[in-house]
């Protein structure tokens, strides 16, 4: 079965009927969205966003957002950083390219959650001074980058049971999570450091990612 045939399969017959009967208008719309690939998984959340309308569940809605305030953190590391110049010349594909996949997650979420979408923190990557240097120094600012990147796919896998009752979005959710796990492995990569810590990843509070994450929300 495929990704695209395992989303249509947790929507209602005729909301796939309208996804169907749209879906070329879909693609050619979705794909002038700057930094957003107009994949099949991609367009069809979309699509069942609009066809679902206002009808998420307040508990969906909650960690959306949740993710949606950390995807926000994430694309504007990678766009101060990268605009810097701290990146070496061998890494700056990678973490452009990092850079844009947060990107298109920002904009993602934000087109699920619509007008309940929350706006765009105020950030420090300094927190405070601590890391005074994060766009002066690689390995600080890689660092960082290994921080979020680990803190993104702990907090998405704790989240993970909280949208257990809406399997298409569940299923986008894991789709961003298996990324950013790759994402934290190429950083631990070119740190050169394994991109694991064991045999299994443990998940993370709300509370917890929001506490790890909070001396860099100005």
């Amino acid at each position: 079965m495929t990704t695209e045939n395992s989303i249509l399969s947790t929507i209602e017959p005729e909301v796939v009927d309208r996804i169907a009967l749209g879906r070329r208008e879909m693609f050619s719309r979705y794909a002038k969205m700057g930094g957003i690939v107009a994949s099949a998984p991609l367009v069809l959340a979309l699509a069942s966003n609009q066809a679902f309308g206002q009808s998420l569940p307040s508990q969906v809605v909650d960690v959306l957002n949740f993710a949606l305030t950390l995807e926000y953190l994430e694309a504007a590391f990678y766009d101060q950083g990268n605009k810097s110049g701290v990146v070496p010349s061998q890494y700056r594909a990678v973490f452009r390219t990092i850079g844009d996949h947060e990107d298109a997650h920002v904009k993602l979420l934000k087109s699920v959650l619509g007008s309940a979408a929350v706006a765009a923190p105020a950030v420090d990557f300094t927190a405070g001074g601590k890391y005074a240097d994060v766009f002066e120094n690689f390995e600080t600012f890689r660092l960082l980058s290994q921080t979020f990147e680990d803190l993104g796919v702990a907090a998405y896998k704790g989240q993970a049971g909280n949208l257990m009752g809406s399997k298409n979005i569940l299923t986008v959710a894991l789709q961003i999570h298996s990324v950013e796990a790759r994402h934290a492995s190429e950083v631990r990569r070119i740190g050169l450091k394994f991109g694991w810590d064991s045999a299994f990843d443990k998940p993370m509070s709300k509370s917890a990612v929001l506490a790890a994450a909070t001396p860099f929300l100005a």
